[in-house]
């Protein structure tokens, strides 16, 4: 089985748009679907017909392209049940736990409610490839918009459990800020303090910071962190429940 080959651009302000082609069906995906243009521009580029698109959430900023796209290759829109009656051109939903093929690879469904009710990440199991959107994100997560800090929790911790080689393909280039967020309440974690360091190198030469693992983020996103001692003393939380202190992290990013 050949590998699937990746196409990372950006789209709107900081969304990240990608391409997944499969070079034995021809096979190709757009992670969500941020923008027109530069989604056509890039599989112009590549010379890749768009035949699914994989929807995470009902924001407009990840589905705003989905009828344009639609209309000209006449592809296949997937998307979550939950979230059904508000994404645009949905072909067929997915559920917690549902798996289904893209050519011979194996995609399972990973529910993972907090930023929206019913946000799902794909996770293509050989592959080792997460595209998780707007759960989980280079040292941060999504905001909580929909669910409680509790599901969001819940949410990320069914994530922290795949591969730690698992490559994480998030949907914004937010990585700056979360770094220079994550030292306020982990500021002697040596690993982070390296990573953040970079990450400034990186985008100050315009590079995207895409895509993180999971092995890093575990060492060093906070959002993953809440039961390390080092950040429960930081914030004065020893004796907290682990939801309690990501609660707590998520509301000091809200107002950073």
């Amino acid at each position: 089985m050949k590998p699937l080959e990746l196409d990372v651009f950006l789209c709107r302000t900081d969304n990240f748009g990608v391409l997944v082609h499969d070079p034995e069906t021809g096979f190709t995906v757009a992670i969500d679907a941020p923008e027109e243009r530069p989604i056509l521009e890039a599989a112009t580029r590549r010379g890749w017909k768009i035949t699914h698109i994989f929807t995470t959430h009902h924001h407009t900023d990840h589905v705003a392209a989905n009828l344009a796209l639609k209309e000209q290759f006449d592809c296949e829109i997937i998307g979550p049940i939950n979230e059904a009656i508000a994404i645009p051109g949905l072909d067929r939903t997915m559920a917690d736990g549902d798996s289904f093929l893209f050519g011979d690879h194996t995609v399972k469904v990973i529910e993972t409610p907090g930023h929206t009710a019913g946000h799902i990440c794909y996770h293509f199991v050989d592959d080792k490839l997460l595209f998780a959107a707007d759960t989980l994100f280079a040292l941060g997560c999504g905001r909580l918009f929909e669910r409680p800090a509790a599901d969001m929790w819940h949410s990320l911790q069914k994530l922290a459990v795949l591969p730690d080689e698992t490559a994480v393909y998030f949907g914004h280039e937010y990585t700056l800020a979360n770094a220079r967020f994550a030292l306020t309440v982990d500021p002697d974690n040596e690993r982070l303090k390296s990573r953040a360091a970079e990450i400034e190198a990186l985008r100050a030469e315009g590079k995207f910071t895409i895509p993180t693992t999971l092995g890093l983020e575990k060492e060093t996103n906070p959002f993953l962190r809440a039961a390390d001692p080092a950040i429960r003393r930081n914030l004065i939380m020893e004796g907290k429940t682990n939801e309690e202190v990501f609660a707590e992290i998520r509301k000091r990013k809200d107002n950073f």
